[in-house]
């Protein structure tokens, strides 16, 4: 046992799987990088470290039983969040169909088509703040799985959580930063080809949708 943590390498495997996992998280931050760039590709990724910090803190300390042993509260906090889900899915499906019906779509024939679309960045850290807090995966990972590798008997389970996190938080960075560059890049083919940028939007709208659907059916067993 490793201060208080009962099977660290399954964790660590563990974790790193569920990562990789596709969900609204990783989906939202690619998505920003690749129609924002990267900076706006990180101000979402903090937001998703900060949103998983606040659910660690919740699990830590014991709302993962409150939520066990209040199934109504743990209906609230889904169906808000699979509402939001949603939202978000059908703007960026609305997005997608102006994208489409933008007679200038197409390779780019001068330099003033190739630079980025003149639209302001949203709120990334916010909205990607308010994705993490809802995010089923996130939820159901931390209430379910990322409690079970503490030692109820261990003298400071508090270290044992703050290790666990840091786990969590590395590979989520590492994850996440692949993800950014990966749609820096994408950014730049999306600019020469409009449609394909409109599909490509609508398709993350469509996958929010789908992650909404997957929330709102989303149990704590």
């Amino acid at each position: 046992m490793f201060y208080g943590i009962t099977d660290l390498t399954t964790f660590i495997l563990g974790t790193i799987f569920i990562v990789l996992l596709p969900g609204p998280n990783s989906l939202y931050v690619m998505a920003v990088s690749s129609r924002w760039g990267v900076g706006a590709g990180y101000r979402g990724a903090c937001g998703i470290f900060v949103g998983d910090a606040v659910l660690m803190v919740l699990a830590a300390t014991g709302t993962a039983s409150l939520l066990r042993a209040t199934p109504e509260l743990f209906m609230v906090i889904k169906y808000a969040g699979a509402a939001y889900l949603a939202w978000i899915g059908v703007g960026l499906l609305r997005s997608a169909v102006a994208g489409w019906r933008d007679r200038t779509n197409g390779q780019a024939q001068t330099a003033q088509d190739v630079r980025p679309i003149a639209e302001p960045a949203p709120r990334t850290f916010r909205t990607a703040l308010v994705i993490s807090l809802m995010n089923p995966k996130a939820i159901l990972f931390f209430v379910s799985f990322f409690i079970q590798f503490v030692d109820p008997a261990y003298a400071h389970p508090g270290l044992s959580f703050l290790i666990l996190g840091a786990i969590v938080q590395v590979c989520s960075a590492l994850y996440l930063s692949a993800l950014i560059f990966g749609g820096a890049y994408l950014a730049a083919q999306f600019r020469r080809r409009r449609r394909l940028a409109a599909g490509a939007v609508g398709g993350v709208g469509g996958l929010f949708i789908g992650f909404s659907a997957k929330l709102a059916t989303a149990t704590l067993s």
